[in-house]
């Protein structure tokens, strides 16, 4: 189940990251062509990048209308139908990609880069969700985070293709603009034979013949009282009410600081400086004298860096927590960014300080890959309810995705800026967080949804720890007739 909706849902996010850097070029003489085609007007470099900023920018922007759509989406056709529906807008975008040159239009690259982007945007919202809510409480973080894991071999996926032996050529760059859609059809071809998500169909549904089948045949084979004890607790605790929307999440104070902690965490996934570091990669790379033939197998690297940093994330985070390893993941880059800025800043004074620029790119993608890039997006699957979980979603996926725009236009003028001195910013933001982490996040590793609310009503209502409702204990009990309405 987690590979048939990964390989359709969050790879397309890293796949379709990596696969504009190759035709970069390409398709900035495409769209010189049609303009001294169309009106004979000969443009020059800056409305060239203009554009071809605009073509990537867009991605950002469908991303966050993806995410804004993605909690009514998952509440309205559920989570297992939200993400096959997913499919129309990635198909529409790879057949729009693919006839763009033939059609002599960029503007269909535009329109094409926008709607794979609102697919990445309910993806990155919804298959976490989903896999939060269909896992065993003792494989929860490590199933959720496959999600981090299949984004990261996205990134290398596209990386590869996007060769100039394979579709990274200028006659082939149509071709490798569509190809994401071959993961969605697998995903269209094996994710109807899967299961919905178990509390999805009980407490949103009230379907507890279905929430059974479900669970019985995601565990393959009988279901555990415990685990249906949780959900049926969830559902006691949350009965009567409706899925919120985030507005009201935003007056709510009993989910005050769990939305605060998202907030913080969705901000500073992108504010750290990642994603920029990739920007730096070929300038590295040239200084520390790499031929510009070889560059684009060492940009490889780095997204080999990531997936494996979010496999070993994978392997530690039900025996280290998520805790440790986002405050972890948040020091080791602080660190980082002080040595890659020591590297910068000398680095026409030694003959190997290129060199290890070139290492701190690696370890800063590393550092990422072993804690926020895989812990952040499974958060809100644990420490909100049913009812608030999808409006929460919504609210981090907008920020990740606004961010991205954000840095992505602002992150050119640091560099012209501050010169050497770009990354202080980042590892600015990456000590505040860590800061946050330790002050205010708790464990959250094989606790149930109950106990972890009863850790943040500390925070919600400081001093008025006696008032917390305890509520009625649900109990899942098997093969015995009870003659009451109420369960």
């Amino acid at each position: 189940m987690v590979t048939s909706t990964a390989i359709g849902g969050t790879l397309q996010y890293g796949y379709n990251l990596a696969i504009m850097n190759a035709p970069t070029v390409f398709i900035q003489n495409f769209v010189n062509e049609t303009f001294q085609e169309r009106w004979g007007i000969q443009l020059g470099v800056y409305e060239v990048t203009l554009i071809w900023t605009f073509i990537v920018s867009i991605f950002s922007l469908g991303g966050f209308i993806g995410a804004l759509i993605a909690g009514p989406m998952s509440v309205r056709f559920g989570r297992k139908k939200t993400m096959l529906l997913n499919n129309v807008f990635l198909l529409s975008s790879s057949l729009i990609a693919f006839l763009s040159r033939t059609a002599r239009s960029f503007e269909m690259i535009i329109i094409s880069r926008f709607l794979v982007g609102i697919n990445a945007g309910i993806s990155m919202n919804v298959q976490p969700m989903y896999f939060g809510e269909s896992a065993p409480k003792h494989l929860r973080g490590a199933v959720a985070l496959s999600s981090a894991v299949f984004t990261s071999f996205g990134l290398v996926l596209g990386q590869v293709v996007s060769l100039r032996e394979l579709l990274g050529s200028e006659p082939c760059w149509q071709y490798l603009l569509a190809s994401n859609a071959i993961p969605g059809i697998f995903q269209l071809l094996t994710l109807p034979w899967f299961p919905e998500s178990p509390r999805y169909l009980l407490i949103d549904c009230g379907d507890k013949k279905a929430c059974l089948t479900a669970l019985r045949r995601l565990r393959g084979g009988e279901v555990q009282r415990e685990e249906l004890d949780e959900i049926l607790q969830e559902q006691n605790e949350t009965k009567g009410e409706c899925a919120k929307q985030p507005w009201e999440l935003l007056t709510d104070r009993s989910v005050r600081w769990q939305l605060i902690t998202v907030v913080v965490l969705s901000c500073a996934m992108q504010l750290c400086g990642n994603d920029s570091i990739y920007f730096y990669a070929s300038y590295v790379f040239q200084e520390a004298g790499i031929s510009a033939g070889q560059i684009q197998y060492v940009t490889i690297g780095t997204g080999m860096c990531e997936f494996t940093a979010c496999i070993l994330c994978n392997l530690l985070i039900e025996r280290l927590g998520r805790r440790l390893m986002l405050m972890g993941g948040y020091v080791l880059m602080i660190g980082w960014a002080v040595v890659f800025t020591v590297a910068l800043s000398l680095e026409n004074l030694a003959t190997w300080m290129p060199y290890l620029s070139m290492t701190c790119i690696f370890t800063y993608i590393l550092s990422f890959g072993m804690g926020p890039a895989g812990v952040t997006g499974i958060l809100p699957t644990e420490i909100f309810n049913q009812t608030t979980r999808p409006a929460a979603y919504m609210i981090a996926g907008s920020l990740m995705w606004l961010n991205l725009f954000i840095i992505g236009m602002v992150f050119p003028f640091l560099v012209s800026g501050l010169g050497q001195y770009c990354f202080v910013p980042f590892g600015a933001v990456c000590l505040l967080t860590a800061l946050y982490i330790q002050m205010v996040l708790p464990e959250t590793k094989g606790k149930t949804l109950s106990m972890i609310t009863k850790e943040f009503y500390r925070l919600n209502y400081r001093g008025q720890m006696n008032m917390y409702p305890e509520g009625k204990q649900a109990q899942y009990q098997l093969a015995e007739i009870i003659h009451s309405t109420a369960l």
